[in-house]
C-alpha cells in the first residue's frame, strides 16, 4: 500500500511535530527533509563544497545533534537556494515518498515539487511572532540564551529567503489544506491533521 502525505510550511510552524505524530498514528515512515539541507549546511560550515556535500550525504549525517543550531538553520536556508544542491537531494526524497507502507514527508516544497501527486497535502503555518517564540523556547531550553528579537529576525530572514528563491520557493500547493497553528495546541493541530488524512482515506 502506497499513501503519501506531504506537509509543508515555514520554520517553527509545527510541521515537524505534526509529521512525526501523523506517521506514528498511521504507521507510515517519516522523513524530515529539512534535515537533508541542514546536514549539507553543516558540512558547508565545515568547509565543504555545497554540491559535493549533497552528493556524498549519508544517513549518519542526519543524526548529528548539532543540526538544530541557528547557524546550521541559516546555512541550510542558504544552500537550499542552490539549484544543483536541490537536484542532488530530490531523487532521495522521491524514492522515499514512493515506498510501500505509506510515507510522510515534511519540508518546504514537498507538495509543490517532490510529491505533486501526494494523496494528502497540508500547509502548516503560524504567525511570525508565534513561530519565533516557539523557536526561542526550544533553543533556550537547550541552553542557547538567545533574545526574542534576534530569533524573530532570523525567522523573518529565513521566510524571505525561502519564499523568494528562484528554485522551489516556499508556497502552498494549490490543492493543499492550510492549517494555521498560531492559536492551536500541538494536540489540536495533530488531531486536525489526522482528521484531514482520514477523510482522504475514506
Amino acid at each position: 500500500m502506497k499513501f503519501t502525505v506531504a506537509i509543508d510550511g515555514p520554520a517553527a510552524a509545527g510541521k515537524g511535530t505534526i509529521a512525526k505524530a501523523v506517521a506514528a498514528h498511521f504507521g507510515f515512515a517519516h522523513l524530515d527533509t529539512g534535515l537533508l539541507y541542514r546536514a549539507v549546511g553543516a558540512k558547508v560550515l565545515n568547509g565543504a563544497d555545497p554540491l559535493q556535500a549533497a552528493q556524498t550525504l549519508e544517513a549518519i549525517d542526519l543524526d548529528a545533534k548539532h543540526l538544530r543550531t541557528p547557524e546550521v538553520a541559516q546555512a541550510a536556508s542558504r544552500v537550499a537556494v542552490d539549484r544543483d544542491v536541490r537536484a542532488a537531494l530530490i531523487a532521495f526524497q522521491i524514492q522515499f515518498a514512493g515506498r510501500d507502507g505509506g510515507a510522510v514527508l515534511d519540508g518546504r516544497d514537498i507538495g509543490t515539487v517532490i510529491c505533486p501527486n501526494a494523496d494528502v497535502k497540508l500547509f502548516v503555518t503560524a504567525s511570525a511572532a508565534t513561530r519565533a517564540q516557539r523557536r526561542l523556547d526550544e533553543l533556550n531550553a537547550n541552553g542557547m540564551g538567545l533574545e526574542f528579537e534576534q530569533v524573530l529576525a532570523d525567522v523573518l530572514a529565513r521566510d524571505k529567503r525561502d519564499s523568494e528563491r528562484e528554485t522551489a520557493p516556499l508556497k502552498p500547493a494549490e490543492d493543499a489544506i492550510q492549517l494555521d497553528t498560531s492559536d492551536l495546541s500541538a494536540e489540536d493541530a495533530i488531531a486536525q491533521a489526522i482528521a484531514h488524512i482520514k477523510a482522504k482515506q475514506s
